[in-house]
């Protein structure tokens, strides 16, 4: 075994004999074959141990032989208590997530304080069949299939090679002390119920499934290169960030791909866009404009030409405020700038003789035709003004309408307001009653600046 371990080490390019590895350690067999081979392989290594404190007096009871086991191989030792059942309560979610969520944040600031290159599990073909029909009965895409990979990120897995049953007759034949876990004969968990029941039944049916269904899943690792080259091809001019950080995705050349589904998937996953709320989104995309989803950490609005995903606010995740104004910011007539959410404004007293930018991120206003102070807050509706050029009044919400501007940016909309005057709706259009004129004396200078 020691040869074949040597082997898949080398083969998957895992890690190399001069790089320092920690060892997560449960106390199972997989685990402490995994520190034997290590030894005798003459790796450098070190031994880590979570005690989730689930099974009492037999928790303590692993975590001492663990110890033992470091002082054995003369190694070093990290172990650390956790209330699982406490911290799953408090995360609202279940004790098998806390634990696996605990125990790799466990392992990683482990990594990162002592120089470790690499954290090993104890991972093995078993494992990676189950995981693969764990996925497949959950729901998932391409890369569920894939099984357990050799290594993702700072996690390598150097017992691919073996199956349990290999791993269990070494333990036998070289006398290697290890624990036995009771919750792993208790059919609570789905991977027990899969191990004991759906595995033996399909072992039943093909005598070979074992040896079958690791080729496979080998075959889908290589479909899932061919795949992911494909999605970021598409992905590329078809997915792309503004300057606002919101990301844009265009509709007219999603509609051009033959087969939709699994490209938005793909292209909204990194967003937390799930399966279902994806296909909701595909159906809207011949709908009106303005509609919106939302995934936990992101909302995306259908827009006419763009599908916009940007990060979900405070005002996103309250819908109770919803509607609210946010708080008023006050201009003096000496200020030199103000802080607005993700710009800030600047401001100057010109001469009229000046020299004028017009570009749409400036204002320049007749100074005498404002009331100090002047206020600055989100457009809410009913609000009007009287565009530049035009002599009527116009709604804001039908001047937005014209413009085609966007949900995101129709709601991130400010105005400059002059005794309860839109001034200058910002960066879009000053109103008229405020322009410059032959008359004008003074001119009140404003500019958009990119917060700091």
């Amino acid at each position: 075994m020691l040869k074949q371990f040597k082997a898949h080490i080398k083969n998957t390019h895992l890690f190399s004999s001069e790089e320092y590895i920690l060892i997560a350690v449960s106390g199972g067999v997989d685990s402490v074959v995994m520190c034997e081979l290590f030894f005798r392989a003459k790796f450098r290594f070190a031994i880590a141990h979570c005690n989730f404190q689930l099974r009492g007096k037999e928790s303590d009871g692993d975590e001492s032989f663990v110890q033992n086991l470091a002082l054995k191989y003369n190694v070093p030792f990290f172990s650390k208590k956790f209330n699982t059942k406490i911290i799953s309560k408090k995360e609202s979610v279940s004790i098998q997530m806390a634990a696996r969520a605990i125990r790799y944040e466990c392992f990683d600031e482990l990594r990162k304080k002592h120089n470790f290159t690499y954290i090993a599990t104890a991972h093995h073909q078993d494992d990676s069949t189950e995981t693969f029909f764990i996925n497949l009965i959950r729901g998932t895409g391409i890369a569920g299939l894939h099984g357990i990979l050799p290594k993702q990120g700072k996690i390598i897995r150097p017992l691919l090679f073996a199956t349990k049953a290999e791993l269990s007759k070494f333990a036998a034949s070289e006398k290697i002390a290890f624990r036995e876990d009771s919750s792993n004969s208790s059919d609570k968990y789905l991977r027990n119920r899969i191990r004991h029941h759906v595995i033996p039944l399909l072992k039943e049916l093909n005598p070979n499934f074992e040896f079958g269904i690791l080729e496979n899943i080998n075959r889908l690792k290589h479909v899932e290169i061919i795949y992911r080259a494909e999605i970021e091809n598409k992905r590329s001019f078809i997915v792309e960030s503004n300057d606002t950080g919101a990301t844009n995705l265009s509709i007219d050349k999603l509609k051009e791909l033959e087969i939709l589904s699994p490209y938005l998937y793909e292209f909204l996953k990194p967003y937390n866009f799930n399966a279902a709320t994806t296909l909701e989104i595909e159906k809207s995309l011949n709908g009106n404009s303005g509609k919106q989803f939302l995934s936990p950490t992101h909302r995306l609005i259908k827009d006419r030409k763009f599908l916009i995903i940007e990060p979900r606010t405070k005002e996103t995740f309250n819908k109770s405020q919803r509607g609210k104004d946010e708080e008023k910011i006050l201009v003096k007539k000496n200020q030199k700038e103000s802080q607005v959410n993700t710009f800030s404004l600047q401001y100057k007293i010109l001469n009229v003789d000046s020299e004028l930018s017009h570009d749409i991120k400036t204002a320049s206003l007749d100074l005498e035709k404002l009331t100090f102070p002047l206020v600055i807050r989100k457009w809410k509706q009913g609000d009007s003004f009287f565009p530049l050029g035009m002599k009527g009044k116009k709604k804001l919400s039908d001047f937005f309408i014209d413009k085609k501007l966007p949900l995101n940016q129709k709601e991130n909309t400010r105005v400059l307001i002059s005794d309860n005057k839109i001034a200058w709706v910002i960066g879009l259009r000053i109103d008229d009653r405020f322009k410059i004129t032959s008359k004008t004396k003074k001119i009140f200078f404003c500019s958009i600046a990119e917060a700091s």
